[in-house]
């Protein structure tokens, strides 16, 4: 009798470890800003039980209203005070959807409570601010993070696998990165979004911002900790009439050591693209789209795989990924994509190319 009571205390007590497990409590975040066109992708993401959105902080009560209908939200999940809502909620981490110059106003008032944030890419709008947010971080020691959408192309991870593999590629050379649409007013971004991606202090440039960080982004991964030389860029305005204030056109040149990254950032395009081209003294890899690399050798001769989710094990939802990095689950490697020491290099190139593109000179590093 005395082993049947052990036996099935011990069966209870897996079983209690087991549901605990299985019911993992959901990383509590609260959303700063809603402005950015890609809010919806946090606002919409329902039947999750891995994240719990506390409460949204959006001064502009017309929209937070406009978004309360759209997504079925209740409206006293709604702040206009952003401290009031942090020390209120205490969220586990902070999602930033508004300008890219809120994006330090959110770190200033997250890092001393110890909220982690993640900020849609880049990471700040100019120099300036990425030091501050980074010096914030480190004393604070909360994770910074920012989120690109080909951080989540199992393409990318692949190509970045097999380009820091020199047996694979060789020594790279060279790289080509093509980020870019019609332009945010011809594909319908919102008013509220076109108001500061528009705008040179609140968006940090045109173009040149919003496509130019995938590629420096990219390129700064594959370099790891080795600095660009110079940076030189050149930025058009086709589009005066609808884009008066900022570019909607650049080409960045980063230059180190032994290679080159080439940059096509626009709003000008007839399509929507986010793609690739490495070049190694061996084989040269391209990405043309999330699922697909291409490899030639020196035989030019391509050879298309497609890329899998499951066979790299990467993330393909940045909110999975933040809550595996929040509760220890993951680590963020120096210099990859999302990390902090990464992304404060992507400014300095961005902020070296909008200083080159109008005195028309190389701007060392």
């Amino acid at each position: 009798m005395q082993h049947r009571s052990i036996f099935l205390l011990t069966v209870l007590f897996f079983l209690l470890i087991s549901d605990t497990h299985a019911q993992a409590p959901p990383l509590r975040v609260a959303v700063a800003g809603i402005s950015h066109g890609h809010s919806g992708w946090i606002l919409g993401r329902t039947g999750k039980p891995d994240i719990e959105v506390a409460g949204i902080w959006e001064p502009d009560t017309a929209l937070a209203a406009k978004a309360a209908r759209q997504y079925n939200i209740p409206r006293n999940r709604f702040y206009t005070n952003l401290a009031a809502m942090l020390d209120a909620l205490k969220p586990e981490a902070v999602l930033a959807f508004g300008s890219v110059y809120a994006h330090l106003e959110v770190t200033e008032a997250c890092a001393p409570r110890g909220i982690h944030v993640m900020v849609e890419k880049p990471l700040a709008a100019n120099l300036a601010h990425a030091r501050k947010m980074e010096a914030l971080a480190r004393k604070h020691r909360i994770h910074l993070l920012t989120n690109y959408e080909t951080s989540w192309y199992p393409s990318v991870h692949k190509s970045l696998q097999l380009a820091l593999d020199s047996n694979y590629t060789g020594t790279l050379r060279m790289a080509r990165f093509n980020h870019g649409h019609q332009g945010p007013k011809e594909i319908g971004c919102s008013p509220e979004f076109l108001a500061w991606l528009t705008d040179p202090v609140l968006n940090g440039a045109g173009a040149l911002t919003d496509f130019g960080c995938y590629g420096a982004n990219i390129m700064t991964a594959l370099m790891r900790n080795e600095a660009p030389v110079s940076v030189t860029a050149v930025t058009r305005r086709f589009k005066p009439k609808v884009y008066p204030k900022v570019d909607d056109d650049a080409t960045i040149v980063v230059d180190y050591p032994g290679a080159q990254a080439v940059i096509q950032a626009s709003w000008n395009w007839t399509f929507n693209r986010k793609d690739m081209e490495l070049y190694g003294t061996q084989a040269a890899l391209s990405a043309p789209d999330a699922a697909t690399l291409i490899r030639r050798g020196t035989s030019g001769r391509p050879q298309e795989t497609k890329v899998t989710p499951e066979e790299l094990k990467v993330y393909t939802d940045p909110f999975v990924y933040l809550a595996a990095v929040v509760k220890g689950k993951e680590t963020v490697a120096p210099w990859s994509l999302y990390s902090l020491e990464n992304n404060v290099m992507v400014v300095r190139i961005l902020e070296a190319a909008k200083i080159s593109a109008k005195t028309g000179k190389s701007v060392p590093l």
